[in-house]
């Protein structure tokens, strides 16, 4: 059928100006967002996914070139919750960056700048990929014209408000090609590729590795940026990474994991689990083991969805179902391999921004607590805000302005506050970060 069918948010968004006020609407009416009313833009021939994309395929010989190189790109179109695009210029770059294996692997970054006014700074933005299925990448995902705007309604407000502060923006797809999800030092390297070939690409503008670079995430983002932070000091340290912002942090993985089981939010567990076991044998073998004839239809059938579809059809899902021992009992067994998504050995030097809702119903604030003062223990330089009034999801919009402001004064070379400090305040949409 011609023509476009767009929610009635998506005309909100669209009918209000950058700036201050647009914030506050957005906060209030997003839940309009996530009802279920369709997203679509048609109208126009249906986008390759990125298994059927050539764009996705690399020269020969791109493995011998190094990390950060770009391998190919082309200018795209990025969506908005209106019918329009973005009111940006934007292209997508197929770069080297590197494997948790340490081998080389390609993904793609779609970058954006304003179309007026100079680029003050490059913010890498890590979206809440929490889905293994090719087509629930970024670079897909986030584009004109793609199916349905479910996945990437809350990354769309982020990157026009990321777009409105003068900033440029790298969007790497951080699981990679195989929908690696949870995967060790994999995330950071790939969203620290993904700056390295934004500094390179000469239509942003940027001034190469002097530019100042600031992190996001927030969700199933925040372990990109989080892994980004981790490994830059050894993996990048000529990036100029002068903060990173961690929002609903998944962390400790293990606990999260366990934790949805069971809940109106177990849906995300055949979601992400399908990409942990390809990041990681010993859990693919673990769970071929005790998964019985139904689990691997599960599995299978999770990885080809995105995550929305997932968590809609699997509420209330347990796995002990699925399984032939208790999911308690598998999750003491692959211990070792969890353990290892949370923490490497190198303590970030970057300063970072922690902030989480205290009664979020999908990441325990007791395992953001505890990270924080794991971290705060090791040295790391941290200003930990937890709100009162706010869930998960409206966090992530409600505190949008607070988060902005303060990866402005990091790119404007303003120095963040010594040393840890946590805080609770009512809401971060009423008080500064």
């Amino acid at each position: 059928m011609m023509g476009s069918v767009v929610s009635t948010c998506g005309a909100t968004f669209s009918a209000v100006k950058r700036g201050p006020l647009r914030s506050v609407l957005i906060a209030l009416s997003a839940v309009l967002c996530f009802t279920g009313t369709s997203m679509a833009v048609g109208g126009a021939d249906p986008l390759p996914t990125p298994q059927n994309d050539p764009f996705y395929t690399p020269p020969s010989g791109w493995d011998s070139e190094p990390p950060g190189t770009i391998l190919n790109s082309r200018p795209v179109e990025v969506a908005s919750l209106g019918p329009q695009a973005q009111d940006a210029d934007a292209w997508q770059l197929l770069y080297r960056t590197t494997d948790a294996a340490d081998q080389p692997m390609v993904t793609v970054t779609t970058v954006l700048r304003p179309r007026t006014g100079p680029v003050r700074g490059l913010i890498s933005y890590q979206p809440a990929t929490d889905a293994s299925a090719p087509q629930c990448a970024p670079s897909f995902v986030l584009r004109q014209g793609a199916p349905d705007k479910y996945d990437s309604s809350l990354d769309l407000i982020q990157i026009d408000q990321m777009l409105s502060s003068g900033h440029a923006i790298s969007v790497p797809d951080w699981v990679g090609p195989k929908g690696t999800l949870f995967a060790p030092r994999q995330p950071g390297y790939t969203t620290l590729d993904g700056v390295r070939a934004a500094q390179r690409f000469v239509p942003l503008g940027l001034s190469g590795t002097e530019t100042p670079v600031a992190a996001m995430g927030y969700s199933g983002g925040s372990y990109g940026a989080s892994w980004a932070a981790q490994v830059q000091p050894t993996y990048a340290p000529e990036i100029r990474l002068v903060g990173v912002t961690m929002g609903g942090w998944t962390a400790p993985v293990g606990s999260y994991m366990e934790t949805l089981d069971g809940g109106p939010f177990s849906g995300f567990l055949p979601s992400l689990l399908p990409g942990m076991m390809r990041a990681d044998p010993r859990l693919a073998a673990a769970f071929d083991k005790y998964l019985t004839p139904a689990g691997h239809a599960l599995m299978a059938a999770g990885d080809s969805k995105c995550v929305t579809p997932n968590v809609a059809q699997h509420a209330f899902l347990r796995m002990d179902d699925y399984l032939t021992i208790p999911f308690s009992q598998l999750a003491e067994q692959v211990q070792e391999s969890l353990a290892e998504l949370d923490f490497g050995p190198v303590v970030p030097t970057a300063p970072l921004l922690v902030y989480n809702a205290v009664h979020d119903e999908i990441i325990d604030i007791a395992g953001v607590d505890k990270a924080v003062a794991q971290w705060c223990a090791s040295g790391a330089q941290i200003t930990y805000t937890r709100d009162q009034l706010s869930e998960h999801v409206s966090l992530a919009i409600s505190a949008t302005p607070a988060v902005l402001r303060w990866v402005d004064e990091r790119l404007a070379g303003q120095a963040a506050p010594d040393g840890c400090s946590t805080r609770t305040v009512l809401s971060m949409s009423l008080d500064g970060a």
